[in-house]
């Protein structure tokens, strides 16, 4: 009898799981859903440039061979490096940064208070700083993103959890708080205001409003009164942006509302970030049911934010590849949002959370000693050798290839060749009468002129 029983648990669950995947796929598969996306990435995210050839003197290179190929994105594709260089063997953390960057060109550093400055007057900024899991210094990682073209983000400078507050900040009352926070915020711009271009200024503030007792006392005015302070420290060419969490994708009013909040006031603010976390098997398996998140709730809270006029960010993702099958769904899910994502005109990057396996909040190592939930879910995009899954294939092909361009071209008569390409930085090689030569050009939003190039 019990045997009998275990044979039809497995196969009303397997009948489950299989009605789950049948309903995501038929959600996903909507053609004309596919048309927007398709149509959408092919107009926000390409444009046509004309390629024209001179020789030194300024006549036409004719018939010459042209060799575009597309080296960079302008889009930022990133993940966090709260990890790097803290694995547990050197040939852990080498393949960690190779499948970095292979992938990505955006970085998330943490800036986490309670990591950065556990000691008052004495923050962890220098290189040799004392070792704490998930907390490296930001002046190391900082110094590889520079070494390998890599632009950083900063997050966050205020996230107002009492777990992420150093324990000498005042808990209770706001004015002496807000002094603490104010010379913590000018430490950072004053180190980092050159070299770090976007910043996270507030983090989940959504979460803090519903549970204040989670959080340090502060002045209902909190959040504009963060992004003022921000506005005065940093120059304009620094991007400030609001991060906040999952559940805005189902109240997008309520996010805009935050906003606005800031804009009504005057002050700066130069994007919207939105995390989509799945961090449960639970919270996948309503996502493939189509009970959270199907993309027709998705794409209308995005044309609703899209109005406010500014940049919009995933900021943190996390599926869980844990389960049956559980790879294979992680990546067919990361795949369609990805797609979805980079297809909205605003979008201006997408930040996977935790690139690899046993490196997400609450593990202190690489084994499965210690680790939270986030860990339990597998959510990395790389397993805990740092070998890539099926999640992190399709990305390497979404970004690498079909998303990057790449052309064989012949000038006319009057040196001149279209194509059109993702926005990014692209190699030109052209090829006359035996000689070759290289150049560089950078196709980016608007841009309307030929790219002049002089063939010697």
């Amino acid at each position: 009898m019990r045997y009998q029983f275990i044979l039809f648990f497995i196969f009303a669950l397997t009948l489950h799981i299989n009605a789950q995947q049948s309903n995501y796929d038929k959600i996903w598969s909507d053609s004309s859903l596919n048309s927007r996306i398709n149509e959408n990435i092919e107009k926000y995210r390409k444009s046509d440039a004309i390629i024209e050839v001179k020789d030194k003197d300024g006549n036409p290179v004719s018939n010459a061979s042209i060799e575009v190929h597309q080296k960079t994105h302008e889009f930022l594709f990133g993940s966090n490096i709260f990890v790097l260089g803290q694995l547990s063997k050197a040939e852990l953390n080498q393949k960690y940064e190779s499948a970095f960057t292979n992938l990505f060109n955006f970085a998330t550093l943490p800036f986490y208070w309670r990591g950065l400055e556990p000691q008052e007057g004495k923050p962890r900024f220098e290189e040799d700083s004392e070792r704490i899991w998930r907390r490296p210094p930001p002046d190391q990682l900082l110094k590889w993103c520079k070494s390998h073209y890599i632009t950083a983000k900063g997050h966050a400078l205020m996230y107002n959890r009492n777990e992420q507050m150093p324990d000498w900040t005042n808990e209770n009352d706001p004015e002496v708080f807000l002094k603490q926070a104010e010379k913590h915020m000018a430490e950072i711009a004053d180190r980092y205001r050159d070299d770090i271009v976007i910043w996270d200024v507030v983090n989940e503030e959504r979460y803090r409003t519903r549970n204040p007792e989670t959080g340090h006392k502060v002045p209902d005015d909190y959040l504009v009164w963060c992004f003022r302070v921000a506005g005065s420290l940093f120059p304009e060419n620094v991007k400030l942006i609001y991060n906040d969490d999952t559940q805005n994708h189902l109240n997008p009013d309520e996010f805009a509302g935050y906003i606005n909040r800031i804009i009504d006031e005057g002050l700066r603010i130069d994007g919207m970030g939105l995390q989509f976390h799945l961090f449960s098997l639970d919270a996948r398996d309503k996502f493939l049911e189509g009970s959270i998140y199907p993309p027709d709730q998705l794409l209308n809270a995005y044309d609703q934010l899209e109005k406010i006029g500014l940049p919009l960010y995933i900021t943190e993702i996390t599926v869980p590849s844990a389960g049956e099958n559980g790879a294979v769904i992680q990546a067919e899910i990361i795949e369609d949002l990805y797609r979805l994502w980079f297809s909205i005109k605003n979008m201006a990057g997408i930040t996977y959370w935790n690139l690899g396996d046993g490196t997400a909040y609450g593990g202190k190592d690489t084994t499965t000693e210690g680790m939270g939930g986030e860990n339990k879910a597998m959510a990395g995009l790389l397993d805990e050798t740092m070998n890539p899954k099926p999640a992190y294939q399709v990305l390497d092909k979404l970004i690498n290839d079909e998303w990057k361009t790449k052309a064989s071209l012949k000038s006319n008569r009057e040196g001149k060749a279209n194509f059109r390409g993702f926005y990014g930085r692209y190699e030109i090689k052209i090829i006359s009468d035996g000689k070759t030569q290289v150049c560089e050009i950078n196709l980016g939003k608007g841009e309307k002129k030929p790219f002049v190039l002089t063939f010697e």
